[in-house]
C-alpha cells in the first residue's frame, strides 16, 4: 500500500497531494465547492463513498482547515474555508484535462460565470509580458533553499 507522506520530495503538488491526494478527497471538494453539499448524509448518498472513509476524510480536511466544521441542529455541516475554495482552480484544470482525455461522450459538466453566463475555463499567463505561453514553453525551476535542501549542495550554475 502506498503511503500519504512524500518526505524526499520538496515539492508543493506532493505537499498538495498529502492533504487531498486520495481517493475520494477531490470529489468531496468537488461537491461541496460547486453542488453546495454540506453534510455527511449528503456526500455519502452522492458519492456512494463508504461511511468510514468519508468520516476519515472530513477529519482530516477539518484537521488541514479545508473544512471547518460546524453543528447545527445537532448534525454536524462541513463548509469550505477560504484555503478549500483556493482549491477551485486544481478541480477545473483537472476537469478540463478529463474533458480532453477521459470524456468520450463530451463534457458531462460546464462551468459558468455567474455574472454572465459564460463558459470559464482556465488559461496561462506570464506574471511579467502578459503572454498565454505554450505548455511547452513552461519550465520549473528549483529555488535555492530547495535545491540544497533536496541535494545537500548548494546549485550553481555555470
Amino acid at each position: 500500500m502506498l503511503g500519504r507522506m512524500y518526505d524526499g520530495e520538496v515539492c508543493s503538488a506532493a505537499r498538495t497531494l498529502e492533504l487531498v491526494g486520495e481517493r475520494w478527497s477531490l470529489l468531496i471538494v468537488r461537491n461541496a465547492m460547486f453542488a453546495g453539499m454540506t453534510r455527511f448524509t449528503e456526500f455519502q448518498r452522492a458519492l456512494g463513498i463508504a461511511p468510514n472513509i468519508l468520516t476519515k476524510r472530513l477529519a482530516e480536511f477539518v484537521e488541514a482547515g479545508i473544512f471547518e466544521q460546524r453543528s447545527t441542529g445537532g448534525h454536524p455541516e462541513y463548509l469550505l474555508t477560504a484555503k478549500g475554495l483556493d482549491l477551485k482552480p486544481a478541480i477545473l484544470a483537472l476537469t478540463e484535462w478529463g474533458d480532453r482525455w477521459a470524456a468520450p461522450d463530451g463534457p458531462p459538466v460546464t462551468y459558468r460565470h455567474t455574472g454572465c453566463g459564460g463558459k470559464v475555463a482556465l488559461r496561462l499567463e506570464c506574471s511579467d509580458c502578459d503572454a498565454t505561453p505554450e505548455l511547452s514553453d513552461v519550465t520549473g525551476e528549483l529555488a535555492p533553499w530547495a535545491y540544497e535542501l533536496k541535494y545537500g549542495t548548494s546549485a550553481s550554475r555555470s
